[in-house]
């Protein structure tokens, strides 16, 4: 369903009340009474989760299953998937520039990009009060899957050259995926693109930035809209974040948000960062609210900011946390709402 992704920002923008959109697919296999492990493989079931996420909380957007294994498995990568953690690559695929320079794109919906496609427009067909947004990996983030990742790092000193034909087989490949989401009927992509927050301001601009732009300026209009994730340490790479032209920033939990939001135009969305592992999964309800409200008032000023988690809550988190993290931003709302009305009358 086509989503005006344009009038649903400046909604956002415009509330009085603060916004929340984690990062949660997983969690929600609760609520099917489905494996969890299934999300990860199953375009149906996957869908199922997202609407069941949908119906019950209110996120700004519902986001289909976070896999940084998915497109290298379609590139040939070996995908291990253990029983309680995401799948993980085993081996990669490329060692030089030989095996790069032979190495083929994969076509779009090869391996489990297919079930992915599938739970993006099952979902998108049925959610209709907010915008459905695909999952993606980054070129940077994928390039470190294809190639051993301390090889890949290296090169970006020793033999840059390199690194950039891998990129722009990535990048081409990606490209082609992100509009398959569109086409899919999904209203926009969060592109996850964490090993960028491994490497120097100026290589995430060379190695990333630069590339992610091709997949924003692919796809981002007024009927869909890119979100870029850094889950690094992404402070100093803000500017080159902007760079790319995605309407929103999505901050993982090792940065201060007091530090990044200053630097983000208020038309920019700002997204983080409770901690999806320490907080969302290993702590209590009360951890939850603590840090939840904690962040909510260290943020009361920045009307674009919007509540998330800092990255992908993870296999094991509990409803019972999600459902403190929702009921504190909706008390912290309630306690804003009377303290505007006590101050300025109705």
């Amino acid at each position: 369903m086509e989503f005006n992704t344009t009038e649903w920002l400046q909604r956002v923008l415009g509330s009085d009340s603060r916004q929340a959109m984690p990062i949660t697919t997983s969690v929600g296999m609760e609520l099917i009474g489905k494996p969890p492990g299934m999300v990860y493989v199953d375009g149906q079931a996957q869908a199922d989760c997202i609407v069941a996420l949908a119906s019950k909380y209110p996120a700004i957007a519902a986001l289909t299953q976070m896999d940084l294994s998915v497109e290298a498995e379609a590139f040939g990568c070996r995908v291990e998937f253990p029983e309680k953690e995401p799948p993980n690559i085993r081996s990669a695929v490329v060692t030089d520039l030989a095996s790069i320079e032979a190495l083929t794109a994969p076509r779009v919906g090869a391996g489990r990009t297919w079930e992915y496609l599938r739970a993006a427009r099952l979902a998108a067909g049925r959610i209709h009060d907010r915008p459905v947004l695909g999952g993606i990996i980054g070129p940077f983030s994928l390039s470190c899957r294809l190639m051993e990742m301390s090889e890949l790092m290296s090169a970006t000193r020793r033999d840059p050259d390199l690194v950039h034909v891998l990129l722009e087989k990535a990048t081409e490949f990606l490209v082609s995926y992100a509009r398959a989401f569109k086409e899919a009927g999904a209203n926009g992509l969060l592109i996850a693109e964490p090993a960028a927050g491994l490497i120097s301001p100026a290589f995430c601009q060379t190695f990333s930035s630069d590339y992610i732009k091709r997949m924003v300026d692919a796809t981002q209009d007024e009927s869909f809209v890119v979100i870029l994730h850094n889950c690094g340490n992404a402070s100093g790479q803000v500017t080159s974040m902007l760079f790319t032209g995605a309407r929103g920033l999505h901050f993982g939990n090792v940065v201060n948000m007091s530090q990044v939001m200053p630097q983000l135009p208020a038309e920019v969305l700002g997204f983080g960062n409770v901690d999806p592992l320490k907080v969302m999964k290993m702590g209590e309800a009360f951890d939850v609210k603590s840090r939840t409200l904690e962040l909510l008032e260290q943020m009361s000023k920045y009307r674009n900011f919007v509540l998330s988690t800092g990255c992908d809550v993870p296999l094991g988190a509990t409803i019972k946390n999600m459902d403190a993290f929702y009921k504190t931003l909706d008390i912290y709302n309630m306690t804003q709402a009377i303290r505007t009305k006590w101050l300025f009358g109705e």
